[in-house]
């Protein structure tokens, strides 16, 4: 948890006076928010936040940051973590199953970085599955669609209900072992299936990783 601490205050340290932020989900981003937070409390400096997910909307009203919309505010930096990262800086997102809106929050950002520990750099994206959003009506079709691209999807399912997990966005989640060559090829693809949502390769959209290692901080661009 300490390296997940250090890359989000790092992160949490570019943030500029004035800036719209893209609020990204999961363990590694709640630093990061909280870190904003303190900035606010501390610094006195104005930002605004626009959250990807429930979660970062209740950490970020915790937080005490303004909270903003994309229809109100263009985002200046948006920050968030990753499952994944290649050496192209080629992602998969996706394990809090908020990866929709993060992807149009992170792609319309002037500034993208991604905060992550070591042992999410890999040589080749593929051991995490990819997941699909899905809307429910859909899932027997897309599943099929899924295996004929020679992938293995497996329907995600709730820990502490019964059922399947359920997006904010009220849909489904197929988690998917792929052989992945061509991120941006399989991102295209897999889009166009009829009734996926999203899917959690984030190809060629990343400015930046902030990666926490033993040894301290290392930072990673294009």
């Amino acid at each position: 948890m300490e390296l997940k601490r250090n890359v989000g205050y790092e992160a949490a340290n570019l943030i500029k006076d004035g800036d719209v932020v893209g609020l990204g989900t999961g363990s590694t981003t709640h630093y990061f928010i909280e870190k904003l937070g303190n900035r606010i409390e501390t610094e006195e400096i104005s930002i605004m936040g626009v959250p990807t997910s429930y979660q970062s909307f209740y950490l970020a009203m915790n937080s005490k940051i303004p909270i903003t919309t994309l229809d109100e505010h263009n985002v200046d930096i948006a920050v968030d973590g990753a499952d994944e990262v290649d050496p192209e800086l080629n992602l998969i997102k996706g394990g809090g199953a908020a990866h929709t809106l993060e992807k149009i929050v992170d792609e319309s950002a002037n500034q993208f970085i991604v905060i992550v520990d070591g042992s999410k750099i890999v040589t080749e994206l593929g051991s995490f599955p990819v997941p699909v959003e899905v809307i429910p009506h859909a899932t027997r079709t897309v599943k099929d669609h899924l295996i004929a691209m020679e992938g293995l999807p497996t329907l995600r399912m709730a820990e502490r209900k019964d059922g399947p997990v359920v997006t904010d966005n009220g849909n489904f989640i197929y988690d998917v072992k792929f052989d992945i060559k061509n991120p941006k090829k399989l991102e295209t693809e897999l889009n166009t299936i009829p009734g996926v949502v999203e899917n959690g390769i984030f190809s060629q959209i990343v400015d930046q990783v902030i990666v926490g290692r033993d040894s301290g901080i290392e930072i990673l661009k294009k």
